[in-house]
């Protein structure tokens, strides 16, 4: 036997016969490659991906999530439940990461995206039986997914709105709640989603700052407490009881500076031998904190705003000298203040000036329940754009899964305002794509019109899983829906999911974006080309 012969599948010998390593404790390794490593990446995402598929769609169902500590999320939501997954498998996290990007990128459609992924790489291990080398694949889908891109673009239509009729965005808001747990009050939450970006938008550059955009939760009441203040809240109040509670054109000293006394910064022992060190050291504090407050009186400030903690004598001096305080506030809250009200952020008492004070109409402290949960509102800021959405709810799981849902509402509106193009929801634009792919499989020439066929094959998942969701009949559904769309020549047919009785999606009301649809489109046609580009995976064996 060749002594070389173990190492031929591992290791390159020399010109000697002496073999040497290409990876470090290659005998550990377990390795993968070729058209058998491309079949366990496909089989790994395609499995993740079936998870998803039943939270598609109005009729979509919910996913119970336990992380470690035992908390339990219930979501819809493709990339909230990717989050919480623990997945391991290499190219099953580029699922995760997809849902991820198109989260970042559009805010929305990230289960259609991830539905849409794993439809298409179900088609792969057919074309790679008949040969098609993988790089031949991953070019082909793309040119399928460009077409179908362009298609969109054929068949999509325009809203039209203003700064003052800002109506016709409603429903486009409404559709991307209809999925969620908040849909008893997509009404509310679609008309506080609309007014949130629109008070923060720029009609004239038809641009969105979602950092002007605040969502902030508190455990209690209902889902119709929810409002939209045209300021800020955060999470806290003031910082002794009889304090004022509101305060009227306020002038607000911003500072990341506490209200204690200096503290070396190393061990030290400090001896008292007599009452009057003790009275004269007593002294010295209080002279601290009357300085301390003196300058903030003479800067003319009526609010004080800081980051760290308040001395018990200091908080006692501020309540006598009539000067509310706000302590332990985050440092993302502090800069938002500033930013809204025209302030300074202050880190030193001496340099406080009546220049560097923030300005807010009205501050006032809003009391929750019977435990006397307070937040802090502040209103009427110079920044007119900042906006703050108050998001109520019985548990903190209603909570979450409704500031989740607002989320996405919002950046569907701010869609629409960079892009005021739609395309028809309910599958009709994947039906409307998969006809005008498969009536080009004939023109397209050369290995293309397999990779056609099976992206127009890819497309027909998302009506069909609708349907399924829904508790139609899935095959039968979408050929009634394909033949009516080439019988009428009509691309806004779609599924019925809610059974109004008609599967036209204008007459529904069901709309979505033309720019997160498509954007749906490429960026898993891009996630599955780069899982086509992996040919070899090496990972450490189970005994290691």
């Amino acid at each position: 036997m060749n002594p070389n012969a173990r190492y031929a599948q591992s290791a390159f010998v020399d010109e000697y016969g002496q073999p040497y390593i290409i990876l470090k404790e290659q005998d550990k390794r377990e390795r993968v490659r070729g058209i058998e490593a491309l079949k366990a990446n496909i089989l790994a995402s395609s499995s993740l991906t079936h998870t998803l598929r039943t939270s598609l769609g109005p009729r979509g169902m919910d996913k119970a999530l336990v992380n470690r500590d035992g908390e339990v999320t219930v979501s819809n939501d493709g990339a909230t439940i990717l989050e919480q997954m623990e997945v391991e498998h290499p190219a099953a996290r580029l699922i995760v990461d997809l849902s991820k990007s198109l989260d970042n990128d559009i805010g929305d459609g990230t289960t259609g995206v991830v539905v849409m992924a794993g439809a298409i790489l179900e088609q792969i291990p057919a074309l790679l039986d008949k040969g098609i080398h993988p790089t031949r694949i991953a070019d082909g889908l793309e040119r399928a997914a460009m077409e179908a891109a362009r298609h969109l673009e054929t068949i999509a239509d325009r809203i039209e709105f203003t700064k003052e009729n800002t109506a016709p965005l409603l429903q486009p808001a409404f559709t991307s709640l209809s999925s969620k747990l908040v849909n008893k009050c997509g009404d509310q939450f679609s008309r506080i989603a609309v007014d949130t970006v629109c008070s923060v938008a720029d009609f004239e550059r038809r641009d969105v700052n979602l950092d002007y955009i605040r969502l902030e939760t508190k455990v209690g009441g209902k889902l119709e407490d929810s409002q939209l203040v045209k300021g800020l809240v955060i999470d806290k109040g003031m910082s002794h009881p009889q304090m004022a509670k509101t305060i009227e054109d306020a002038r607000l000293a911003i500072l990341t500076c506490p209200f204690e006394c200096p503290k070396p910064k190393t061990k030290y022992g400090l001896e008292i031998l007599t009452p009057e060190e003790y009275r004269e050291l007593a002294e010295m504090e209080q002279k601290y904190y009357r300085d301390m407050v003196k300058l903030c009186k003479d800067c003319g400030a009526n609010l004080i705003i800081c980051q760290w903690g308040f001395d018990d004598e200091a908080n006692y001096l501020l309540m006598r000298e009539q000067l509310p305080s706000v302590r332990w506030v985050g440092g993302m809250e502090i800069e938002a203040i500033a930013m809204a009200t025209n302030g300074r952020i202050v880190p030193r008492f001496e340099d406080l000036s009546p220049e560097k004070l923030g300005h807010a109409g009205l501050v006032r402290e809003l009391t929750f329940g019977t435990e006397n949960q307070e937040m802090l509102s502040i209103e009427r800021c110079p920044c007119t754009n900042i906006t703050t959405v108050l998001i109520r709810g019985g548990t903190r799981m209603i909570c979450d899964e409704a500031k989740r849902s607002l989320h996405d509402a919002i950046c569907v509106t701010r869609n629409l305002i960079r892009d005021n193009r739609i395309v028809f929801g309910g599958g009709s634009a994947e039906i409307a794509c998969s006809l005008r792919l498969a009536g080009l499989v004939d023109t397209v020439p050369g290995v293309d019109s397999f990779c056609y066929r099976a992206f127009a094959d890819a497309l027909e998942a998302i009506p069909v899983a609708l349907a399924e969701n829904s508790g139609l009949p899935g095959i039968e559904t979408l050929t009634q829906i394909k033949a009516a769309q080439v019988r009428e020549s009509n691309p806004v047919l779609g599924v019925d999911c809610t059974e109004k009785g008609t599967s036209n999606m204008r007459e529904q009301g069901v709309f979505e974006t033309l720019i997160g649809k498509r954007q749906q489109l490429m960026l898993a046609t891009q996630m599955v080309r780069m899982i086509l580009k992996i040919d070899d995976i090496i990972r450490p064996s189970a005994d290691e």
